[in-house]
């Protein structure tokens, strides 16, 4: 018998962990829009909640509290390998990652809360549809499941017909937790990063219920959707995209420092200067995705990157940029001997005439080494 909550992964094994936790009657299909996109920079896990999608009915049962569910999340993080991870969850997922980030802080490095709220409007409502879930199942309540998630005339069948599939005992069990969520006591002890994403037009997690988290959690951010309902991801997932990747990625603010340790400042700060409105886009583009994703990839050290760069360097013709990179193989550690190594490689491969012009290049830069600091 299974313990575990069913779960899909995506991305790079190597790449920061991000967990996505799904709403009330739904799947990990919620984040289908999402999801992938996001693996480019994340090893992306999303989950279903227990007796939707492909995860056991037994594992909670009457009376299920938020926590029980988070304790079934965090299991499933160790199960993967994964200590420290980001987090991002909507509804009754967001809850989950409130609740992390209260009372598992160590695990959470950066928190994004989606259509949901530190309390979900008292028990009495919660009590009553897990009432009736348990007396009638679950297919009346399905058929108004469109006019609870989304705005008028949109609709993903996938999502609604998971609604229906559900195990009713376990959607009765989850309504128990959502029931007896309130942590609005606790929010103000959040220290991981937060940002907070409002449908405009949520009918259950309205917009001021994410207003009041940003009053309460430390320095979190605020993004209000336009045009979405409760379930943002699957109505606006271009909106909900863009919101989440500023936020977790910090991919261009990372970039920019790793730039800066295997470049140098003086070469970045003359580049900064040197940018236009015309080429703004491209100074993010390098920054955010050549620096912030692939040169803080661990799968390779950043000596072997350096290699990797001279080689493709040369075989292009690049010789400008070759001599920035040859600075660069040095501040990564490699030695004027190595540096000569890779380029005799290429004159294997790259051909001779191409190898001549790349020793001419780097015999420059590391004689300019030698007499002092380069100027760059």
């Amino acid at each position: 018998m299974t313990t575990l909550l069913n779960h899909l992964s995506e991305g790079p094994a190597s790449a920061p962990p991000l967990l996505l936790g799904p709403s009330l009657g739904t799947s990990y299909a919620l984040w289908d829009a999402v999801a992938p996109e996001l693996s480019t920079a994340h090893r992306v896990i999303r989950w279903d909640l227990p007796g939707h999608g492909g995860s056991p009915a037994d594992l909670i049962g009457p009376g299920a509290t938020v926590a029980d569910l988070a304790e079934l999340v965090l299991a499933l993080a160790d199960s993967l390998g994964v200590e420290r991870f980001a987090y991002a969850g909507v509804s009754l997922g967001g809850a989950v990652g409130l609740h992390l980030a209260v009372h598992r802080p160590e695990r959470v490095s950066s928190l994004a809360v989606v259509c949901s709220s530190a309390h979900f409007n008292g028990a009495k409502p919660w009590q009553e549809r897990a009432a009736r879930v348990r007396e009638e199942g679950l297919a009346r309540l399905a058929e108004s499941a469109d006019a609870r998630w989304f705005t008028p005339g949109f609709t993903v069948p996938r999502l609604v017909r998971d609604h229906r599939d559900a195990d009713p005992d376990a959607y009765a069990a989850c309504c128990d937790a959502l029931a007896a969520f309130d942590l609005r006591a606790r929010v103000g002890e959040i220290a991981a990063p937060t940002l907070l994403i409002a449908g405009r037009e949520d009918p259950a997690t309205p917009p001021v219920h994410l207003r009041e988290l940003a009053d309460a959690v430390p320095g979190a951010t605020l993004t209000e959707i336009p045009g979405a309902s409760h379930l943002a991801p699957a109505e606006r997932p271009e909106a909900v995209l863009t919101a989440l990747r500023a936020h977790f990625d910090g991919g261009a603010r990372r970039g920019m420092a790793v730039r800066r340790a295997v470049l140098g400042d003086a070469h970045v700060d003359r580049a900064q200067g040197r940018q236009t409105p015309f080429t703004a886009r491209f100074q993010d583009f390098i920054s955010r995705y050549a620096w912030g994703e692939i040169w803080t990839d661990e799968t390779l050290s950043r000596r072997e990157r350096s290699m990797v760069t001279l080689t493709a360097l040369v075989a292009h013709g690049h010789y400008e940029e070759l001599a920035m990179h040859v600075r660069a193989a040095r501040r990564n550690g490699l030695t004027a001997d190595e540096i000569g190594a890779v380029l005799l490689q290429t004159a294997v491969y790259c051909g001779v005439p191409a190898a001549n012009s790349a020793f001419a290049t780097a015999q420059r830069v590391l004689a300019e080494e030698a007499d002092g600091p380069a100027a760059e």
